[in-house]
This record gives structure tokens, C-alpha cells and sequence, in this order.
């Protein structure tokens, strides 16, 4: 019994067991429900977050103020920060970029009126980005040809900017990017140009951009084109040289530029192609579908000019090529600056159009500046530093050569007879530097970089002190000294306004007339002294001063009414232009520009492309220079001194003499290893072979000139007692530099040198040998013969000069340097093999023990100097 009550109660815990657990799990399970139940009611429903709204153009430049124009620009009137709009129709269409510098500094090589040059390009759309893209423009693809679909194979187009868009209205067309980006950079233009090799490290070199202190100057907006000037700010902390006066603080430089983008003119511009034998500058581009030898398709820079009436022989201009005089320029230069502009309408004249060129006087009340490309401006500066004399650049539409603006940049220096430190004599040392293999290629860089650089403003500062000298020594009055000055200004204008023409320049175009027929006032009043004002020729000074006539060019020559008829007749054909060019060989039309020019040493071959000369004999015209010069350093002490006043006036007399001896030397020296060039086409008449040497008795007689005026004993000679005066005025603290004594001797040498330096360079020598093979008389062996002996057989036996014993060693030492120095590989064997035979010769006529104490230390020295060459030889 016990048992069974013992097992009924533990069925019934159990059951009451299980009943407990199950009402436990239950309220559990209750308690779970109930509190997910709260939980829901307690948790709020999250609603979906509402799409942020995307700002509107309207929205991201209400602060700001809109200037309208080709290109919409908003700037905000808080910050400064621009903004640009770019209309959906702008896309994928071609514009023009052009800059020029508004204000620099001439030390960073950036001055006022430099042109930066002109570039095609377009914005695309990439994504939610507008890029500004400058197609490559230098090639054609004939478009009916199937290589045109190629047209872009292995060709950079360039990135110039990317900029993301900031707003867009879908329903206007229109895009909204930030600006202040691009143009407070050098994404569109360079200023600060790279550093070369071998250059100083000490030069001035602007800093670091600065795009805190950078700023927008201005905007002004028009429906062609859209113009913004800016202020560049470069900033270097640490700078070593400040530049000079005209650089407040090194360490923070301004450089203002204007950028133009244009609008690409109608298509309604038929191109011309380039020639030879007129020179034009050109927009090069290559013809890529073309199977000729030459696939040169290069078009001329010229304007756009449409005659009124297309049947009329001479009609006026659509639209002439107006100019306008800036209110800055002096009031008794403005006619005067005028005619030489207007000079221009007799060439326009001869191609078919009256009054193409027109000229207006900007009023002192006028709303625009020089910086608005819609005007074309005579400007005028007075620089601390001059860059030049006159400057005149243009810019083109680059897929056509179409000239669409130009200015003219004048300096003020051009009237004065300041003579800068740095001109005043020549460095011996730099003359006589050759350059390595390495150091040349750097040089051509250089020098391609800043081809289209004009210094005819240099050469007439220089004639125009040269002449006012003369004057001044032969009692001139003050209307004969205004006189010269207005020649020389309407001489200078006419040459910058033909390069705005397009044409560049002519140095081969002083060939015109004879010695006798410059010294006969009757004959040269009113003409062109030259082909072509566009030369670099020298001033007409007469030796006798009775016959003097004019100085310079008073009109514009026969060269510049043909090579305006070339780039600007309406041709009815080919044959017609044809025709016109087989006129080329005619003595008048003669032409060779800077590629073709001698005036640095080895440059060029045809002694005929050079500075400083005049008259088809410049031998003749230079001898007469060196004959002027001497007579007038006789009595340079009494015609330049005035009781009073410093010695300024007869120290500037003194080096612009003598410059004009170094200048005349370098014209001689020229035909020594010349060669004549003709551009004329094969069977052409009037034409000859392309290169004909100069004559065996030209050479001669350069090389005898240069003996009697450059090296001999006496040459630069004066009068002792005027060394003493040649002082400048004392300036505070300006001989801080160096001491103040006149550096004679190595004035003179550097003159010599600079002669010295073309005809023994490796090109001149290189030519006399090559050219024996078609035809050159003077032979390499004879020239070098005969320039030992000048060197050293005047005085071999006596005491020889101060003057010629630093020349002597100098000369000595260039031989030396021919077959054992840094640049000796630039020497043919020919050349080597002579420098060794009169390197022995020199050292016998040393070795006699002649003259005086100085004269023997001197022969020893250079004796020292041949037996260690002879050394390093062996």
C-alpha cells in the first residue's frame, strides 16, 4: 500500500512538476510577447530621408555679380572668386586663347606688351567634369582623302584644365565651374620659365606662385570675346637677387596678364601660302596626305582685307587696319608716328587697296585700354630696364594665319643718349667661350624660343647716339639734332608696323645703292636707303660732312611694296602670283631674315644678312665708319667737355665710337669664309646657284681691313690724355660693383675678340675647307696663314704693346683650345692640323729674346704656353 501511495505521489508531482514548468514557459512566453508588443509601440517608424536638393546655378552665385559676354562670368562680390558659364551650344566648338603680359618686370624677361601667342581650343564634357582641350594644329589631312581618318594617330592634343561642374541647368544648356582655379594659375599661359643649363644660379628668377596673393584685376566681357586680367604674384622667401631698381621686393614679384578667349572668326578667310623668297612669318603646319619631297604647308601671317569694290583696281578696304596712337605718347611725336604708319598706304596701294591703313588718337577720356584686343595700339613706355627700342608683335587665328590684332610697344630710351653699363663694352672672355656639343643644342633652344624677338630699337638707340656725336662735334643746331630724331622715330615705326603686317625681317636689304650714291643728298632725299625698312642697316654718316643727306629711310622700300603686293593682292590666279614672285631676283627685292643673319659669331653664311651695315659695299661703308671714327677721337677732349658739368658727355662719345668700330669690324669679317645665297628657283630668270663663295679678292681685302682697323698695333687708337676723363658721375654708392677706373684694355680686347671669335670659329673654318670644292679661292691654309702672321709679324722684332700683347694671348690660347679643349671635337682635322703649324711658328718668332722687359716675360709666357699645348698633344 505504502508503495502504491508512494508511486501515485510521485506521478502526481510530476504531473504538478510539468504543470509548473508549462506556466512558467507560458508567462515567460506572455512576458516575451508583451514586451516585443512595447517595444514595437515604444520604437518610432522611421520615415524615408528626403533627397538633399541639389544647388542651382542661380543658387551658388546669388552673391555674386554677373558680367556677360562670349563667356558668362559671375563674380562673387565678397571673395573676388569668379565663376565661368559655359553655354551647352559652346561645347565641342573651337575658340581662340590668346595672353599677353599687361605690366612685368624686364629682369623675369616679362615686360609690358609681350605677346604669349595665341591657341586653338574647345571645352568638352567628360562626366561631370568640362575639360579645356588645345587640339594640335600642326598638321593637314586632306578630308577627301582616307588617311584623314587617321588624322589623330600618334598625335597629343593637350589637357589644358579640368574643371568639375559645380551646377547645371538641363532645360537652359548651361554649366556652371569654378574659374578662380584657372586663371590664378599658369594653367593657361607660362610666365616663369624654366631654368637652363649652364645658366647662374645667382641670375634673378621669380619665386614660387603664390595663389593666396594672386588676383583677379579685372574683367570685361564683350559678345566676341571675353578678357580677364590678372595679377600674378610670385613669392620666394629666401631670394638672392632682387633684381634691379624696377623690383620693389624680390621676394614678392607681379607679373599682370591679360587673357583673351575669342571668338573663331567666320570661316570666310582663304589662307596664303608662304614662299621663299619673301618673308613673311608663318603658322607651320605639315600636309600629311601629300607624296611631294616637301610636305610643308605653311600659311603667312597677313590681315583680312576685302576690297569695297572687287572690281575696282584699287579700292578701299571693308574693314581697313585701323591704329591707334596711345594717350601716352608724347604730343610732338604724334605726327611723326603717324607718317611712319601711313607710309604703309603707298605699298597697299601697289596691291590694290587706298587707305588700308588708318590712324586715330586714343582720347584722354576713353573707356578701354591697350589690353582690349579689339584695338590695335601704338603704345608708349619709359622702362627702367628697356627690353628694346620698339616691339611689334601680332597674333593670329593658328588654323589660318589670319592676323586678328597687334600692338606696338615704344620706349622713350629710343630718344635719350643713355648708355647702359652692361653695353658698354664687350667681355673677351664670353667672346672668345665656345660652346660644347651639349651647350649648342642648348643654345639653338634659346634662340628658337626667341625668334620673333625684334632689337632694331637697340641697333637705332645705338645709330642715333652715333649720329647726335657726329652732329654735336661738327656744331650741329638744335633743329638738325630734332631733325635726326625724327627721322630715326618714322624709321623705327615703319619697321614695327611692317612686322604687324606680317612681315618679318629683311638684314639682306641694304644692298641697294653705292657708298657714292648714300653720300648724294640729291639723289637719296626721300627714298628708302635700303630694300626694306625691315633690315637692321647702319646710319648714313658722310665723312665729309658738307655732302650729308638724310640718315635714315623716309619711305618704304622696294623689297616692302613687293612683299606687301605678295601677301595682300586679290590674285585672279595662279599665274598672276607666279609672275610676280619671278621678280624676286631683282637687286631691290633681295631678301634674307634672321635665320639667314651673321650677327653672332659662326651664325649663317652670306655676309650680305647682316646688322649694322649699308650700301653694296659694306667693305668700303665700313672703312669709311673706322676712318670717321678715328678722326673724330682726336679731338674727342675738346668737342665733348663743357666747363661745368661731369665727364659724362665724353665717356658716352668715347664707347659709342668704338662700338661703332666693333660693329663695322664684325660687318668685314663677315666675308671671310662667306658664301653668297640665292633663293631663286631652278631655271628662274635673273637667277644663279644657290651658293657661290665670296671672291678671292673680297676675302682678301676683308682680311686686310681687319689687319689695318681691328688688330694692328695702333688699332682703337687715343689720345692718352683722354683716358684720364673717362669717369662717371658719382652716384651715391654706385661704384659699390667695382672700382671706377676705365677698364681700357679690356674694352679693346673685347672689341677685337668679338671679330676674333667668327673667323676663327669651327663653322667659318669648316666652310673655307668645304667650299674649296665648289669654288673658294681663299683657302683655309692661306686665311690661317695670313691671320698668324697678322697676329704676330707687325711687331715680332721690337717691344710689342699693352694691346696687342693681351690680344696675342688670347689668339695663342684659341689655338690651343682647337686641338686640345673642351669643344676641340667641333674642329675639323684641316683646322686642327693648322692651329699645331702656327702654334710651332708662333713659338720660333717668341724664342728670338727682342724688346723690352714686358715684351720678353711676354714671348716667355707665351712660349710656356705652346710647349704644354704641345704636351697634351703628343
Amino acid at each position: 500500500m505504502k508503495t502504491i501511495n508512494s508511486r501515485k505521489f510521485k506521478i502526481i508531482f510530476s504531473f504538478f512538476l510539468a504543470l509548473t514548468i508549462l506556466g512558467i514557459n507560458d508567462v515567460n512566453a506572455q512576458r516575451k510577447k508583451k514586451n516585443k508588443k512595447d517595444a514595437k509601440k515604444e520604437t518610432p517608424i522611421k520615415k524615408p530621408i528626403p533627397k538633399k536638393k541639389e544647388k542651382t546655378i542661380s543658387d551658388l552665385t546669388k552673391s555674386s555679380k554677373k558680367i556677360e559676354g562670349l563667356f558668362t562670368i559671375f563674380q562673387d562680390t565678397v571673395t573676388g572668386d569668379i565663376k565661368l558659364l559655359v553655354k551647352k551650344e559652346q561645347l565641342n566648338k573651337d575658340f581662340i586663347y590668346f595672353s599677353q603680359i599687361a605690366d612685368g618686370v624686364t629682369e623675369a624677361g616679362q615686360f609690358r606688351g609681350s605677346y604669349k601667342g595665341s591657341t586653338v581650343f574647345n571645352v568638352q564634357k567628360y562626366f561631370n567634369k568640362l575639360e579645356f582641350i588645345a587640339p594640335n594644329t600642326s598638321f593637314y589631312f586632306d578630308k577627301n582623302n582616307a588617311l584623314s581618318k587617321s588624322s589623330n594617330a600618334n598625335i597629343s592634343d593637350a589637357v589644358v584644365a579640368s574643371g568639375k561642374i559645380l551646377a547645371s541647368d538641363d532645360a537652359k544648356g548651361e554649366f556652371l565651374i569654378d574659374a578662380s582655379s584657372l586663371f590664378l594659375s599658369e594653367t593657361f599661359t607660362r610666365i616663369k620659365g624654366p631654368r637652363f643649363p649652364g645658366q647662374s644660379p645667382f641670375a634673378f628668377s621669380l619665386g614660387r606662385f603664390d595663389k593666396a596673393k594672386s588676383k583677379i584685376n579685372s574683367i570685361k566681357n564683350y559678345p566676341e570675346n571675353t578678357n580677364v586680367k590678372t595679377e600674378y604674384v610670385y613669392n620666394n622667401p629666401t631670394v638672392f637677387n632682387g633684381g634691379g631698381p624696377a623690383v620693389t621686393d624680390g621676394r614678392n614679384v607681379s607679373i599682370k596678364v591679360f587673357h583673351t578667349f575669342m571668338k573663331m572668326p567666320k570661316e570666310d578667310y582663304t589662307p596664303r601660302m608662304d614662299d621663299a623668297r619673301v618673308g613673311y612669318f608663318l603658322t607651320e603646319t605639315n600636309d600629311m596626305t601629300t607624296t611631294k619631297t616637301i610636305n610643308y604647308r605653311d600659311m603667312i601671317h597677313r590681315w583680312k582685307l576685302v576690297k569695297k569694290d572687287p572690281n575696282a583696281v584699287i579700292s578701299e578696304p571693308v574693314t581697313p587696319i585701323t591704329w591707334w596712337i596711345e594717350n601716352t605718347t608724347p604730343i610732338e611725336w604724334r605726327e611723326t608716328i603717324k607718317e611712319g604708319v601711313l607710309a604703309w598706304n603707298e605699298a597697299f596701294e601697289k596691291a590694290g587697296f587706298k587707305n588700308a591703313m588708318v590712324v586715330k588718337v586714343q582720347p584722354d577720356n576713353a573707356d578701354w585700354d591697350a589690353g582690349d584686343v579689339r584695338y590695335n595700339v601704338l603704345r608708349w613706355t619709359s622702362s627702367p630696364n628697356p627690353p628694346f627700342g620698339g616691339y611689334g608683335p601680332s597674333f593670329v587665328n593658328p588654323r589660318t594665319g589670319e592676323i586678328l590684332g597687334a600692338d606696338i610697344m615704344l620706349e622713350f630710351v629710343h630718344f635719350t643718349n643713355r648708355v647702359f653699363a652692361d653695353k658698354l663694352y664687350n667681355d673677351a672672355a664670353s667672346n672668345m667661350k665656345l660652346e660644347t656639343l651639349e651647350e649648342l643644342e642648348v643654345k639653338k633652344h634659346q634662340q628658337h624660343q626667341n625668334h620673333m624677338f625684334c632689337s632694331i630699337g637697340n641697333m637705332m638707340h645705338e645709330n642715333l647716339m652715333l649720329g647726335t656725336a657726329v652732329l654735336q662735334a661738327n656744331g650741329a643746331s638744335d633743329l638738325e639734332m630734332e631733325a635726326i630724331k625724327k627721322e630715326g622715330m618714322k624709321s623705327l615705326i615703319m619697321h614695327e608696323v611692317g612686322h604687324t603686317l606680317g612681315l618679318n625681317h629683311n638684314m639682306k636689304a641694304s644692298q641697294v645703292y653705292t657708298p657714292a650714291q648714300l653720300a648724294d643728298k640729291n639723289f637719296i632725299k626721300g627714298k628708302a636707303l635700303t630694300g626694306s625698312v625691315m633690315d637692321y642697316a647702319g646710319i648714313n654718316l658722310t665723312n665729309d660732312r658738307t655732302k650729308q643727306g638724310q640718315y635714315y629711310d623716309m619711305a618704304v622700300g622696294p623689297y616692302d611694296i613687293w612683299a606687301i603686293q605678295f601677301g595682300y593682292t586679290p590674285f585672279k590666279g595662279k599665274a598672276e602670283r607666279n609672275a610676280l614672285l619671278e621678280r624676286s631676283t631683282e637687286p631691290g627685292l633681295i631678301f634674307g631674315n634672321d635665320a639667314d643673319d651673321m650677327r653672332s659669331p659662326g651664325k649663317a653664311i652670306d655676309p650680305r644678312v647682316m646688322i649694322g651695315d649699308l650700301s653694296n659695299d659694306q667693305i668700303t661703308y665700313s672703312i669709311n665708319r673706322f676712318e670717321l671714327i678715328n678722326s673724330m677721337m682726336k679731338n674727342l677732349k675738346t668737342q665733348f667737355t663743357k666747363k661745368g658739368e661731369t665727364y659724362e658727355e665724353l665717356r658716352r662719345a668715347y664707347y659709342t665710337l668704338h662700338n661703332q668700330t666693333a660693329t663695322a669690324g664684325g660687318v668685314v669679317s663677315r666675308f671671310i669664309g662667306g658664301v653668297y645665297v640665292d633663293r631663286a628657283t631652278f631655271g628662274q630668270n635673273g637667277g644663279t646657284q644657290p651658293y657661290t663663295p665670296v671672291s678671292y679678292a673680297d676675302q682678301k681685302r676683308a682680311m686686310n681691313t681687319l689687319k689695318k682697323y681691328i688688330f694692328a698695333p695702333n688699332a682703337f687708337d687715343t689720345p692718352n690724355d683722354v683716358y684720364n676723363l673717362l669717369a662717371r658721375q658719382r652716384r651715391g654708392y654706385n661704384f659699390f660693383g667695382g672700382p671706377e677706373d676705365p677698364k681700357i684694355h679690356e674694352q679693346v680686347l673685347g672689341y677685337q675678340t668679338s671679330v676674333l671669335a667668327h673667323i676663327m670659329h669651327p663653322n667659318t673654318l669648316q666652310r673655307l675647307s668645304n667650299s674649296e670644292l665648289y669654288g673658294n679661292k681663299y683657302k683655309l691654309s692661306t686665311f690661317m696663314t695670313d691671320l698668324n702672321n697678322t697676329m704676330f709679324k707687325p711687331d715680332v722684332y721690337g717691344s710689342i704693346n699693352s694691346f696687342r700683347q693681351n690680344l696675342q694671348v688670347v689668339y695663342t690660347q684659341r689655338l690651343i683650345n682647337m686641338v686640345t679643349g673642351k669643344a676641340s671635337n667641333r674642329f675639323s682635322s684641316a683646322a686642327k692640323s693648322m692651329a699645331i703649324y702656327n702654334l710651332k711658328n708662333i713659338k720660333t718668332w717668341v724664342s728670338n729674346g727682342t724688346g723690352n722687359l714686358a715684351t720678353k716675360a711676354h714671348k716667355n709666357h707665351l712660349k710656356t704656353l705652346i710647349t704644354n699645348a704641345m704636351k697634351e698633344i703628343k
